[in-house]
Formats: structure tokens, C-alpha cells, sequence
């Protein structure tokens, strides 16, 4: 399906930083300046002089009969409130798309718009906000968008405004939503954790500047796993060097202590990887970390 050249209204519910990046790329393909509705008045009016375009709404009736496309971009929690103020609105004879972009929820969260004649999907941007709307644009195209809809309509008209954005557009059924999203936080969310637990270590470990040191290995690595999987792995766990790995949890539990945990439970998880990866009957105390499993 081809994308549409332009949205007569796009309206967005929130003002934080993913409502604010919609608005913004949303923006240039409407023939409107997008309609904002948040919690506060104070809050609407800084995401539009933030992005340097929009009209604010009103109430939550006035946006969603006014648009044609509604992106509810609020916290998880909140969107089931605001699926029932905007069901009571009634009937939006225009067939507006809303959607919401929370990765963890499909449509049920929106079922209650179906009888006020809306199509519904539900279309996550896989992507991290940080508050710069600008980048961020510039970051969901060529992205990968997760999209459930409610019915093929409701598909083919997501897929079309991820086209507009310039993304790519992924279905996810309904009943997977919660494990894709689970996924993209293990890789995105754990790893700012990871990375900051390492930096600390560094840190600890004398190196005022350990960026220096983890941004080219934190990089060939990630450019290494996407290409080869647990294939990429290297370093003392694949060569089942215990000695190594106690004298790492001794230094860690001395110098560092907050990175015990988790170096401990990456290390196993990662021994627990390598065994899936081989025949299981080659297990049992032939590979070089079987020893590993007692340094927990």
C-alpha cells in the first residue's frame, strides 16, 4: 500500500519525550499543525515550543473527533484511562486511526473505541527516547516498528504511516507483544546497566575515563553478535578458565562490589547459553565451563 502524501489532523496524546518526537515527525505530513492534548497545560505548551509547531487540544473529545490519525503516546498505565474517556465520546464517523506505542500491549488495551467505529492498532517504535525529538526522528527512519492491528484495515493503514516516517514495518501478533517487548528491554535497558556497572569497575579500577576502554570493544562486540550470535563470544567463560573467574570475583567483591551480582549472573547465563548450543550428550563435564556452574 502506498503511503498516504499527507494526514489532514494528527493529534497526540502525552507530551513526554516519545509523544513529543511523534508530534514532530508526524508533523511535516499534516496538513495541520498537530493537536496536543496532555496533563497539564504547562506541559503541552513546552513540547510545542519544543518542537516548534502545534495547537493544543481542548480535551480528549475535541482531539479525537478532530483527527484523523490519534497516537496515544502515555505511560502503560494511563492508556487504559484515556481509552475510556476517549470511548466516551462517541461516535467518530470519520473511522480515525488510533493507536497506541506501547510495546508490551496490542489492541485489547483498546477495545473499547471498537463500537465508537474506530480502527485500532497498536504501533511501537523500536527505538530509545531521550528527550531530543530531532535525533529521534531522524533515528525511527530505518527503524523497525512492531505493529498489531486490530483488523487488516487497521494493519495496512499503520504500515503505511511507518512508510511515511520512513521506517520498517514488522507484524507482531497480538499474544507475542509482551515477549517482543521484553526482548528489546533485555538488550536495550540491560545494557545501560551493564555498561554503567563496567564503567564503575573501571573507575574503581583507576581509569578516569573508561569510555576510552568499552567504546571500540562495546562496539566490535555489538557488530560481532548481531553478525554470529553467541558465536562472537570470547574471553575466559568459553575457555572455561576458572582460575580467571575466581580471581575476577575476588577483585569485584574487594574493589567493586555492586557488579558482583550481575557479573555472577551473566556468567552463568552465558555458560547456560553455550550448553544450549551443544548436542546435549556432550554436556555433561566435557565442555570447558562445565566446571563453571560452582562458581555461582
Amino acid at each position: 500500500m502506498a503511503p498516504p502524501s499527507l494526514i489532514r489532523q494528527i493529534g497526540i496524546i502525552g507530551t513526554g519525550k516519545v509523544a513529543r518526537a511523534m508530534a514532530l515527525a508526524f508533523g511535516d505530513h499534516s496538513a495541520a499543525p498537530p493537536m496536543l492534548w496532555g496533563r497539564t497545560h504547562k506541559s503541552v505548551e513546552d513540547a510545542i515550543a519544543q518542537i516548534e509547531q502545534g495547537v493544543a487540544a481542548n480535551d480528549l473529545a475535541a482531539l479525537v473527533k478532530a483527527c484523523d490519525v490519534t497516537v496515544i503516546a502515555v505511560s502503560d498505565d494511563a492508556i487504559a484511562a484515556v481509552v475510556e474517556t476517549l470511548a466516551q465520546a462517541g461516535p467518530l464517523d470519520h473511522a480515525p486511526l488510533i493507536f497506541h506505542v506501547s510495546g508490551s500491549s496490542g489492541t485489547a488495551i483498546l477495545s473499547a473505541l471498537h463500537g465508537n467505529g474506530a480502527l485500532m492498532a497498536a504501533i511501537h517504535p523500536a527505538m530509545t527516547f531521550t528527550g531530543d525529538p530531532h535525533l529521534e526522528v531522524a533515528r525511527m527512519a530505518g527503524a523497525c516498528f512492531a505493529v498489531t492491528g486490530s483488523d487488516p484495515i487497521a494493519t495496512a493503514r499503520g504500515h503505511a504511516l511507518i512508510q511515511m516516517l520512513g521506517g520498517v514495518s514488522v507484524d507482531v501478533a497480538e499474544a507475542q507483544r509482551t515477549l517482543y517487548h521484553a526482548a528489546l528491554c533485555h538488550a536495550a535497558n540491560h545494557l545501560v546497566t551493564l555498561i554503567a556497572g563496567a564503567s564503575g569497575a573501571l573507575r574503581a579500577a583507576g581509569a578516569d575515563n573508561p569510555g576510552d576502554f568499552l567504546a571500540p570493544l562495546v562496539r566490535a562486540a555489538l557488530e560481532n553478535v548481531l553478525q554470529r550470535g553467541i558465536g562472537a563470544l570470547s574471553g575466559p567463560v568459553l575457555r572455561g578458565d576458572t582460575g580467571t573467574i575466581d580471581a575476577h570475583l575476588t577483585a569485584i567483591e574487594a574493589g567493586y562490589p555492586q557488579m558482583l551480582a550481575p557479573y555472577r549472573a551473566m556468567m552463568l547465563a552465558t555458560v547456560e547459553e553455550l550448553e544450549r548450543r551443544e548436542p546435549l550428550a556432550d554436556i555433561a563435564n566435557t565442555q570447558p565451563w562445565s566446571g563453571l556452574h560452582t562458581r555461582a
